[in-house]
């Protein structure tokens, strides 16, 4: 790099679906400093059943698109899809090539091996692989593949502590070659509970719990089912609101209508600040996560949580301070929720201290910062 030019990162992510690592990225993409930063972003295209953050949310950022670079694997597409990496690396010429996810992960830091070897290879593991998505055959493979290619990889991200530990458990790089970068989030627009009711068109004497992201297996949102079969005998009083989507949407809606259930489905949503802001209580029921962003936006709002502890949650919940860990069960989660409903007084502690957390770990301006000195130390 020529003194005094500005540092050109290439991001590459496998494809921009509504969810964390997209937010990061469009994030990075649209605050980098530019005049130290050049910035271009990489992406495949999302699948059917998946929304794409950059036509729903992001539309102001430009992306070169892949085809064969997004989830599905195929050997043939892949390959097509390498190749253009490759072209588009030598065409951009960049300093640093950031990758993404895990697919984008492998083809990236390969591609930039063959057309800019100069460049400084940085992987962000915004979750990992190692638990509840694949069977302990291919759990090994993936470990053998990211061990290799970390090798030629100057710097791995971890979004979390327990990420970072689990990666190196699995003997993925050394402690060293790790920067813990947490996710940063812009401030959160909150309402007046009752004014975000009135919009909504929510009942102002229930109390709603909030469910926030994918709708898919590793999120496990069948135990949403289970816990409005739990508040329907329970507490009557109480209501659930599942803002997202993903191929397990129309099987969930069945369910709950069949079984008259205390649940309503909202599809994806812009307007998650009023959602959280009508709400009482925040959700998640994952097997597996690193950090999750709909978790500190729920903080963000005030909710208290209730989480299953897995992956890096911890790092923003703490037990019985800012929200309640449970064991990986719909049983640990009922129990917690419960818990808040029987005691409101709880609930109104355990949001605030956790609104407080989020405004002094998880801002935009402490992640980017974070980026800026890694982009430019590397060199």
């Amino acid at each position: 790099m020529e003194t005094g030019s500005r540092v050109k990162v290439l991001q590459v992510i496998a494809r921009m679906n509504v969810g964390g690592p997209a937010v990061l990225v469009a994030d990075l993409i649209r605050n980098l400093d530019t005049s130290q930063f050049e910035t271009k972003l990489v992406t495949g295209y999302c699948d059917d059943n998946e929304s794409d953050y950059l036509d729903e949310v992001a539309t102001d950022i430009v992306a070169i698109r892949i085809q064969g670079l997004g989830r599905s694997i195929s050997f043939i597409n892949d390959l097509k899809a390498f190749f253009i990496l490759i072209q588009e690396i030598k065409r951009f010429g960049p300093d640093v090539i950031h990758t993404h996810t895990a697919k984008a992960g492998v083809l990236g830091r390969l591609a930039g091996l063959i057309a800019k070897p100069t460049a400084k290879r940085i992987h962000t593991f915004h979750g990992h692989l190692l638990h509840g998505y694949f069977d302990q055959r291919k759990v090994r493979l993936i470990v053998l593949l990211e061990r290799f290619l970390g090798l030629f990889t100057y710097k791995f991200v971890a979004i979390g502590t327990v990420v970072r530990s689990d990666l190196l458990k699995a003997g993925i790089g050394k402690t060293k070659k790790y920067e813990i970068i947490y996710p940063g989030l812009q401030n959160l627009d909150v309402y007046p509970r009752s004014e975000a009711r009135d919009v909504l068109r929510l009942d102002p004497e229930k109390s709603y719990i909030v469910y926030v992201g994918r709708l898919t297996n590793i999120k496990r949102p069948d135990r949403l089912i289970d816990l409005a079969r739990g508040l329907k005998v329970e507490h009557p009083s109480a209501h659930m609101i599942v803002a997202g989507a993903g191929e397990l949407l129309e099987e969930l809606k069945m369910k709950a209508i069949r079984e008259l259930l205390p649940i309503t489905f909202l599809g994806w949503r812009n307007d998650i600040g009023m959602i959280l802001s009508a709400s009482n209580i925040a959700v998640l029921c994952s097997d597996n996560e690193g950090i999750p962003l709909t978790l500190i936006q729920a903080s963000q709002a005030g909710l208290p949580i209730v989480t299953t502890d897995v992956g890096s949650i911890c790092d923003i919940v703490e037990d019985g301070l800012t929200g309640l860990l449970t064991d990986a069960s719909s049983e640990g989660l009922m129990q917690g929720v419960s818990r808040i409903l029987n005691d409101p007084r709880l609930g109104e502690r355990l949001g605030k201290s956790g609104q407080e957390r989020a405004q002094q770990l998880f801002s935009s301006k402490a992640m980017i910062n974070h980026h800026e000195w890694l982009y430019s130390q590397s060199l």
